[in-house]
């Protein structure tokens, strides 16, 4: 009888850890419910499975928050997770809510940064991204460059323009080390495969130039004309005058008109008055401006000026240019007035 009974005392716990082990692997794919069909949790950095766990349940998940814990341990994986937003649905298992945090199937937010844009531009897009951590807050160009690995003093045009994705949290450092690197592979290709006999002496050169094509092209289909008129001008050592450039060394002091003063006014982005390109770029170019600046096509124009429909008019000496001068562009503020 005490044998039968001691055989029964120890049979019992091993029956019960079947009996638990059955309703895990049961538990594991059954479906979940989430209060109103969908939520989305946070799982901060440096958050282990317990914690997530409870998030989880905090959330509006129909899961038991210790079970949860026990089946990711049980199964080498409660170390593995991964910060970031997650969106959990109904219907969604725990095994499969456990394989989505160690696998990182994070929502992912997302930035848009504009060819054109200047580096201002780029940072009061970051800084008002409510879904970045602003590390860059408090920091000067100079050291934002630093940051993210960047050898160059100046931050203009480093950066490509392309649309960004990341978790929410990230820092805004992270997007833009990212898009400095695109930006510098970019271009190395770019200016590895550059036209024979293109007047540029450096792939920086080139973004310099392909900042300028960005500017002054108002339809794609004249940017590799207005990089051919560059390019002719760049050869011949005649000034690019292109009132970009001068636009943007005026900094905040332009009020939207350019007038005849300021391309008179020296300074080391003004094309009317120094020769050659400005000292750095003058916004983010695209690929297209950056292609163009390297691919010139052949042309005899040396002048250009816009129609006033965002198309450009080209012409092969001063004369030509003249009128189409005094055909798009005096005409037009005659009838403005």
């Amino acid at each position: 009888m005490k044998k039968r009974f001691l055989l029964t005392a120890l049979m019992l716990p091993i029956v019960l850890l079947g009996a638990l082990a059955g309703w895990v692997v049961w538990y594991a794919d059954q479906p979940l419910t989430v209060r109103d069909g969908r939520v989305e949790v946070t799982v901060p950095r440096g958050a282990a499975m317990r914690q997530a766990s409870r998030l989880m349940a905090d959330a509006g998940v129909d899961v038991n928050p210790a079970v949860l814990y026990w089946m990711a341990r049980m199964g080498g994986k409660a170390d593995h997770i991964k910060a970031g937003s997650y969106a959990v649905e109904s219907g969604l298992s725990p095994r499969q809510l456990i394989n989505k945090l160690v696998k990182g199937d994070v929502i992912l937010r997302e930035i848009a940064f504009i060819e054109g844009w200047t580096f201002r531009q780029m940072r009061a897009a970051l800084g008002a991204h409510p879904d970045l951590t602003h590390d860059t807050a408090e920091m000067s160009d100079t050291e934002v460059l630093r940051q993210i690995g960047a050898t160059e003093s100046h931050p203009e045009g480093l950066f490509f323009p392309d649309t960004y994705r990341f978790d929410k949290g990230s820092s805004d450092l992270d997007v833009l080390r990212s898009a400095y690197e695109q930006m510098r592979n970019r271009l190395e290709k770019a200016w590895a495969a550059r036209a024979e006999g293109v007047p540029l002496k450096s792939a920086y050169a080139a973004l310099i130039l392909a900042s300028i094509i960005e500017k002054e092209t108002g339809q794609g289909t004249d940017r590799p004309l207005i990089a051919s008129v560059f390019a002719n001008r760049l050869r011949t050592g005649m000034l690019l005058q292109t009132d970009p450039t001068v636009i943007y060394g005026m900094g905040e002091r332009f009020d939207g008109n350019l007038r005849r003063r300021d391309l008179d006014r020296d300074t080391a982005y003004n094309t009317y008055t120094r020769p050659g390109l400005p000292p750095t770029p003058i916004s983010m170019p695209s690929m297209a401006s950056i292609e163009a600046a390297l691919n010139p096509p052949a042309s005899d124009y040396y002048y250009f000026v816009a129609r006033g429909d965002g198309s450009s008019e080209f012409s092969r000496n001063l004369a030509e240019h003249n009128r189409a001068v005094r055909r798009f562009q005096l005409t037009r503020r005659s009838g403005d007035s």
